[in-house]
């Protein structure tokens, strides 16, 4: 079975959403909103309302070397917009916080 959720995302947006009972994580690209909607009421033992789903493409990059113009592009993201039922909350940054 593929990762569908990667990491959760926290920015100083991604905290003030959390406050009103949504979470921001990076998913994988290929995944539904249905897949999503399972995978985190499995992992956090939530209920789900809604989800809405961003995707970011890739930037192109470059960069200037002694062997010449080196491009890149960055690899395509998806992120998932979670809104928990009230009341319910996810900690996501317990862990960080002892450090």
């Amino acid at each position: 079975m593929k990762e569908i959720v990667k990491k959760p995302v926290i920015t100083e947006k991604a905290t003030r959403l959390g406050e009103k009972g949504q979470y921001v994580f990076e998913v994988n690209p290929n995944s539904n909103k249905i897949e999503i909607k399972k995978s985190i009421e499995k992992l956090f033992e939530v209920n789900v309302t809604s989800i809405r789903t961003v995707r970011i493409k890739g930037k192109i990059k470059s960069r200037i070397t002694r062997r010449g113009l080196i491009k890149g592009k960055t690899p395509l993201k998806k992120k998932a917009y979670v809104t928990l039922k009230a009341g319910q909350t996810i900690d996501i940054v317990s862990g960080a916080q002892g450090t």
